[in-house]
């Protein structure tokens, strides 16, 4: 069994920066591919972006390409996404997610552990 759990949510204003963290707790062999997903209102869960057991591959949503990085402290068992020149569109309930093994990144049903999420919001 694993355990995740977000925190670094806040409000913010546009361009401004936020990192999130994920702590794990549990089996580290069923972290293997740790990711992070959001759901804003009205709209569909999301794939962020997907990093493996050593960080050495990592993919990242088209629409936060190039403003979001993913990356994990396996010492820490936390995983990070920072999050930077945030915009009104980015603003949702963050998720930390993670499979025991290689799968599809962005299919959300691929996961096997959830964390409760953590609120984004940006202003304009």
């Amino acid at each position: 069994q694993v355990q995740l759990v977000e925190s670094g949510g806040g409000l913010v204003q546009a361009g401004d920066s936020l990192r999130l963290s994920c702590a794990a707790s549990g089996r580290a062999s069923s972290t293997f591919i740790m990711a992070w997903f959001r759901q804003a209102p009205g709209k569909e869960r999301e794939f962020v972006a997907a990093v493996t057991w050593g960080g050495g591959s990592t993919e990242h949503a088209g629409s936060v390409k190039d403003r979001f990085t993913i990356s994990r402290d396996n010492a820490k068992n936390t995983v990070y996404l920072q999050m930077n020149s945030l915009k009104p569109e980015d603003t949702a309930v963050y998720y930390c997610a993670a499979a025991g093994g290689w799968t599809m990144f962005r299919s959300s049903g691929n996961y096997n552990y959830w964390g409760q999420g953590t609120q984004v919001t940006v202003s304009s």
